[in-house]
């Protein structure tokens, strides 16, 4: 019958001394303390593996590793033992699923989702999600295993994001946050996801439309244009009058190659793929658009030809003649008019929109088209494009003058534009 050790005691432990050898005291149940010549002390257990070959467990050094955590360690490892578990081998997992852990990152999780969603997005989408989540949100989490990211550690990201009054980008960053923990749950990497849940932790944004003058207000905006005309680079002084004159999206407006522009006939037809239906990854709008052209803007591009002609774009970037010139041109135009957060590049949409129909008289189809808008049926969407273009045509000369005649003070209200019959 093999000797009973006698458990050890607290005393014994801490004045056990080194000796030339290594030797050991046993405290029961195969657990013992390792004393070395140097001094150091560990706690081992020695057991048998289901096959029955010897084996043993370190359970950590003494005295980091008191005499009772030692002990419930070994309680634990006999629990395994008991369910037919090895314990050093299920010591070895954990550590490994640690490591894994501690490997799958926020970042790291959140560029193999970015990744994967490329062949979906468009490049703009692409590009603008990456760069929101490297300013907004790596620096605050993207080190942090994802699955130890807790539910204030993103209201703490999001509410820095706030702070700068940036409430809309504060909820998309949100969101996009909210499919990266999906993905890393889809891959087998468990998480809480704490942004799917945090409805009301961030401030609601209040919805409306792009800011946007009236008609009531046009004769003061058109006053401010003239009077910083001065003041404009003169390429970005001739897009704001294109984007008043053709209402197009700024991105089709600034983006737009010489390469589609005819002055000689007087059309600017932009293809499928540059239209905001025609960047779908799903079922796009293949139908190109016209833009058409009245004498004014004709004579506004005809002297923008003298000034970027011989390059690429119509609005070059100034700093890169091979990138077109960015949004942020705009914005900062009219913002040195005296009408931040008032208008937008997509106001000049809302305003051409509602004044035409409003004061010129035309049906909302027509000018729905003109707006390039999406249709329900895209064989429908074709015809009715190439159906109205003649009286698209009509009404963008018509509201050219009626900008003319606000200008000169001769507002001319009413049904002045042509209705179809």
């Amino acid at each position: 019958m093999p000797k009973l050790a006698t458990p050890l005691t607290d005393t014994a432990v801490k004045n056990a001394k080194p000796k030339d050898k290594t030797y050991t005291l046993g405290d029961g149940d195969g657990m013992y303390l390792e004393i070395t010549p140097n001094g150091s002390k560990f706690w081992r257990l020695a057991y048998r593996q289901a096959n029955g070959k010897p084996n043993r467990l370190t359970f950590g050094k003494y005295p980091e590793v008191t005499l009772a955590l030692a002990r419930d360690r070994r309680l634990a490892a006999r629990k395994l033992l008991d369910q037919g578990i090895d314990p050093g081998q299920d010591k070895k997992d954990r550590e490994r699923e640690q490591s894994e852990a501690n490997a799958n990152t926020f970042e790291k999780l959140a560029r193999e989702w970015h990744t994967n969603k490329l062949p979906t997005w468009s490049p703009a989408t692409a590009r603008d999600t990456i760069r929101r989540l490297e300013i907004d949100i790596f620096p605050e989490i993207g080190t942090m295993p994802i699955g130890a990211v807790k539910h204030q550690h993103m209201i703490a990201a999001l509410r820095k994001i706030e702070s700068r009054g940036a409430h809309e980008i504060a909820h998309r960053i949100k969101a996009t946050c909210a499919r990266v923990f999906t993905y890393a749950s889809q891959q087998g990497i468990e998480n809480r996801n704490p942004a799917a849940d945090m409805k009301d932790v961030l401030k609601p944004v209040k919805a409306g439309h792009f800011a946007a003058i009236t008609a009531d207000e046009l004769p003061a905006f058109l006053a401010a244009m003239d009077k910083n005309d001065a003041r404009l680079f003169k390429p970005t002084r001739i897009a704001l009058r294109l984007m008043m004159l053709v209402f197009v999206r700024t991105s089709e407006l600034i983006e737009t190659p010489w390469s589609e522009i005819d002055l000689e006939a007087g059309e600017w037809i932009i293809p499928w793929q540059r239209m905001k239906r025609g960047k779908l990854t799903v079922n796009p709008d293949t139908t190109p658009h016209h833009v058409c052209l009245s004498r004014q803007a004709l004579e506004l591009l005809h002297e923008l030809r003298t000034l970027t002609g011989g390059g690429k774009y119509l609005f070059p970037n100034q700093r890169d003649h091979e990138k077109p010139m960015s949004n942020g041109a705009i914005l900062a135009a009219l913002k040195r008019m005296g009408y931040k957060n008032r208008m937008t590049g997509h106001g000049f949409r809302a305003l051409a929109m509602s004044t035409i129909k409003e004061h010129l008289g035309y049906r909302h189809e027509v000018v729905d088209r003109q707006l390039a808008h999406a249709q329900k049926n895209k064989v429908e969407a074709a015809y009715d494009r190439a159906k109205f273009l003649a009286e698209r045509r009509v009404m963008m000369q018509d509201w050219a003058n009626y900008l003319d005649g606000v200008a000169s003070g001769k507002v001319v209200a009413g049904n002045f534009g042509r209705r179809a019959a």
